[in-house]
């Protein structure tokens, strides 16, 4: 096997016997294994251990909620509290915060890094520290910043997890235990050989950043001089839209993110330590902007609060880390039972590989598949020839399908149990994948590059027009303080809709077309987004605004360019052209966005110098997604409705207990971000996404941007799926528990709720690491997912995306017919189906990965399921990791009786 940045050859294939991660038999009749994990101790035990050697349960956690169980109300909005109050806050009165880059750097064993250890949790003064109590507050801001500020990286990332250190907050864990811990390894991820980095010479990591998961802080402008732009040029330069981060009214925020701090508006309070979890601590979000072909760690440090309960009543103080939806190793997913404590960090490696990269383009001719890079870089590729490859016309080739290019991700926390309770609390980011395709330059014109808008400034991952929307519904308490609803197992909706952490923003853009990549990262709200115009005069525009208001609205059309992340094979027409979901009305998804749930992206260009648009316009984004609780979507509300206000918008009423509440409508039903057109004295080199449409009436088919790797109308390619392996998953409800009430059927076997030692599914890799040259296709399967119609899920399939064959055994809506997908809407609401059946591939890695529910409320209340991907031959099954302050033991792991044959073969 050829090796690229380092010497030795990689292990591979399941640990020896003697290992402490060694894998088990599975039982030859598992029913008494499958029955005795119902009586085992919650597998994240150890999260929540207590002085004295106790442990809690789960709502015990949540003993500081503001809200307590006993007193919740029956409103709606948000889920059984009370209406967020807006401090004498007007809606469009702040500036858009944009994404702050993490900044990688090269990863150098020479490199003199700092040896600081990981600052201790301190007393301090509130918000930003707890003044009484050590174990429930954090590190010192100043003293985080050094930290993170250091030069390279220290203890240096191994293959296998590092217990040679010890955890830096260890004095401090045992005062607040009341025993002395034997061991407290630094690093949290699972020792051993079986969660080892797979094939780490091969994927060594050539970049790294540091970041620290804690409560919120001023942000001190650590990052500044990471951003690629160097707030220097383009419009984040001087004169630019975006060189002034926060207020273009104060100038201290020119080119820093200096003195920001963490709140949803100027006029409300500052978030304390307890409220919010961010990365770094800090606004703005962060963004990782990666590229294909050059391998990345990130070490990621728990800042959190020692004591469980330090969380203002929601959040549990351990974490994992899921990068949705990369092609990566398992021990890098973000298992939810490989969890790490305040104190360690966890080192993820991310290789950055096309998918294929074992059977596909193997020897990297095919130019499609590619690094951007810029003059001077080098980049190691295994090809026929292995080794370090010149920057050559701003691109290198690398191994892989080109067709499994991705664009727009987001990495979040994953803890079993408490995943919507942390990523709404803030761990969650973005991600960019830059690639020869989707290079972020729109100005290289190589015939490969799709253009998309960016800029032109960099040779690579310009941002300039290219803006990441993170959309999610909060809600916050009588004192400003972000909250949470954690006893409600249905789902938790939010009263207010924010973008980038921000209540009813502004964004300023120029007269020209932007790339918009939308992520909706509520915890159980679906979104159906439009854009529309403001038009002085109640006729002016053919939707009439509210009587008396003096105004009308414009529809303005888009393009839909990736979902999930997945660039289309064709753009899809957002303009009132097509019938795009083949219900006979082409007008119901002119100007919107279908049904888009919880962790769905949509990437999506608009022209803001078409349609008669001019500078000094404003428009708006509008949520047209009505929702009654978090169980469904209930329905999509026309446009013409809710500007006219025929559609009444929710009010607070005061009721004569003097208790405010919600009245009648949604109140994130409406205008949530307003856009306002400045002129453009530049010109436009980004592509025309009306070349690429599919066919419609009077028009043939425009060009592709990346062809789907199974055609539906292909009678060999679904001949090819008649041998493949088929599973089903039916996503339901128990009466069982109020805890736990939500389950997952496999091959219409015993309806099971989470438990990580269970494994539902698991299937075998065709080959292992290949010479270049070797071609092949994988493994392939057939999944149907299914759910009854009283609630809705947005189905999350860790590692691969799918094709969708048919939703209800009829053709998939366009926005899919073109896509992959990782994300699939199931059961009732609008917009979604009773099933979807998907063809999806498995290769390169093996471990174990996670299916679920993305209304994480149904995940964490245990719609959730394992699945493992083996080694070729493996017989035996991985255990599974249970972590504690001490360190992870190993349980034995079960697999259902199905697990590895599904139910069948073929579409069903």
């Amino acid at each position: 096997m050829a090796l690229t940045a380092q010497a030795a050859p990689d292990s591979y294939g399941p640990p020896l016997a003697g290992d402490v991660s060694a894998y088990t038999d599975q039982p030859v009749d598992p029913s008494a294994a499958l029955q005795d994990l119902l009586n085992q101790p919650e597998a994240n035990e150890g999260a929540v251990e207590m002085p004295g050697g106790g442990f809690l349960e789960r709502g015990d956690v949540a003993a500081d909620n503001v809200i307590p169980r006993d007193a919740q109300t029956s409103f709606d909005y948000p889920t059984n509290g009370k209406p967020s109050p807006l401090f004498g806050a007007l809606p469009w009165t702040q500036k858009l915060l944009m994404f702050e880059e993490f900044g990688p750097e090269k990863l150098d064993a020479n490199v003199q890094a700092g040896t600081v250890p990981f600052p201790s949790p301190k007393l301090g003064a509130a918000p930003q520290q707890d003044p009484n109590s050590v174990a429930r507050s954090g590190p010192d801001s100043t003293e985080l910043d050094a930290f993170l500020n250091q030069a390279g990286i220290w203890p240096f990332p191994t293959r296998e997890s590092n217990t040679s250190f010890s955890n830096p907050w260890k004095a401090e864990i045992e005062l607040f235990l009341e025993r002395f811990l034997t061991q407290a390894p630094a690093e949290g991820r699972p020792p051993g050989e079986g969660w080892a980095h797979q094939r780490w010479n091969e994927f060594y990591p050539q970049s790294f950043y540091k970041t620290v998961q804690t409560g919120a802080r001023a942000n001190g402008g650590l990052r500044d001089h990471k951003q690629r732009h160097g707030y220097a040029m383009g419009e984040f330069g001087p004169g630019g839209l975006y060189y002034n981060t926060a207020d273009d009214n104060d100038p201290a925020y020119n080119g820093t993110t200096r003195g920001i701090q963490p709140r949803l508006h100027p006029k409300f309070p500052v978030q304390d330590h307890k409220s919010l979890w961010t990365f770094d601590g800090t606004f703005p979000p962060k963004l990782l902007m990666a590229r294909y072909g050059q391998p990345l760690l990130m070490r990621h440090y728990n800042g959190l609060p020692i004591d469980p309960q330090a969380n203002a009543g929601f959040g549990l103080h351990t974490i994992t880390t899921h990068e949705h939806n990369g092609h990566n190793p398992a021990e890098s997913d973000g298992f939810a039972n490989a969890f790490f404590f305040p104190g360690q960090f966890y080192d993820y490696r991310w290789p950055m590989q096309l998918a294929g990269y074992d059977t596909i383009n193997t020897s990297a001719t095919d130019r499609r598949a590619g690094f951007p890079c810029a003059p001077g870089e080098q980049l190691w590729v295994n090809d026929a020839n292995p080794g370090l490859k010149d920057c050559v016309n701003g691109r290198i080739n690398i191994r892989g399908d080109w067709r499994e290019t991705m664009s727009t991700h987001w990495f979040h926390d994953h803890m079993l149990d408490f995943t919507a309770q942390n990523v709404y609390k803030g761990n969650a980011v973005m991600m960019n994948y830059y690639s020869a395709l989707d290079r972020g330059n729109e100005a290289i014109d190589d015939g490969v590059n799709l253009r998309f808008p960016s800029g032109s400034a960099l040779p690579w991952g310009n941002r300039d027009y290219d803006v990441n929307l993170v959309v999610a519904d909060k809600a916050w308490d009588q004192n400003g303080q972000l909250w949470f609803n954690p006893f409600n197992t249905d789902g938790f909706i939010g009263d207010r809709l924010t973008v980038n952490w921000q209540w009813d923003p502004v964004l300023d853009v120029r007269a020209r077309r932007y790339r918009f990549r939308i992520l909706n990262g509520s915890v159980s709200r679906f979104l159906s987004i439009g854009l529309v115009l403001e038009c002085a005069g109640e006729k002016t525009c053919e939707m009439p605004g509210k009587k008396g208001s003096k105004l009308s609205y414009k529809r303005i059309p888009f393009h839909m360019i990736a979902n999930d992340g997945n660039i289309l094979e064709h753009t899809v027409p957002f303009d009132g052209s097509m019938d795009l979901d083949g219900d006979g009305d082409r007008q119901d998804h002119n100007a919107v966005l279908p049904t888009q749930g919880i962790a769905e992206r949509y990437d999506i260009v608009v022209d803001f110098s078409k349609y008669g648009l001019k500078p000094g316009d404003k428009l708006y984004f509008v949520n047209t997604m009505h929702h009654d609780t978090g169980i469904i979507n209930k329905e999509r509300i026309p446009l013409a409705d809710i500007l006219s206000e025929e559609y009444e918008p929710a009010v607070i009423k005061q009721k004569s207990n003097g208790r405010q509440e919600w009245d009648k409508g949604d109140p994130t039903v409406g205008k949530f971000m307003q856009l306002r057109i400045h002129a453009y004295s530049g010109v436009d080199q980004s592509m025309d996404p009306t070349q690429y449409e599919p066919a419609k009436a009077g028009k043939p088919a425009g060009r592709k941007m990346i062809p789907l790797w199974l055609d539906r109308d292909n009678p060999a390619d679904m001949a090819k799926l008649s041998t493949a392996i088929h599973r089903s998953f039916d996503f339901g409800h128990s009466t069982g528990t109020d805890s736990a009430p939500w389950t997952i059927k496999t091959d219409d076997g015993t309806a099971y709720n989470m438990d990580p030692r269970r494994i539902s599914s698991a299937q075998q890799l065709s080959t292992g690491p290949t010479e270049a040259g070797y071609s092949g296709e994988g493994e392939t399967e057939v999944w149907l997912l299914k759910s009854g119609g009283g609630w809705s899920h947005p189905v999350h399939v860790h590692f691969e995306e799918g094709i969708i064959l048919d939703r209800d055994g009829k053709k998939p809506p366009e926005w899919e017919k073109w896509a992959r997908k990782d994300v699939y809407r199931i059961g009732g609401g609008d917009g979604n189906s009773s099933t979807v059946q998907l063809a999806i591939h498995f290769r390169e890695f093996a471990g174990t990965y996670m299916e679920h529910c993305h209304n994480t409320q149904h995940e964490d209340t245990s719609m959730l399921l394992r699945w493992d991907i083996e080694y070729p031959g493996q017989f035996q099954v991985m255990p599974t990791p249970l972590p504690t302050w001490e360190g992870v033991q190993y349980a034995p792991s079960v697999g259902l009786p199905t697990f590895r044959s599904g139910d069948g073969h073929g579409p069903q």
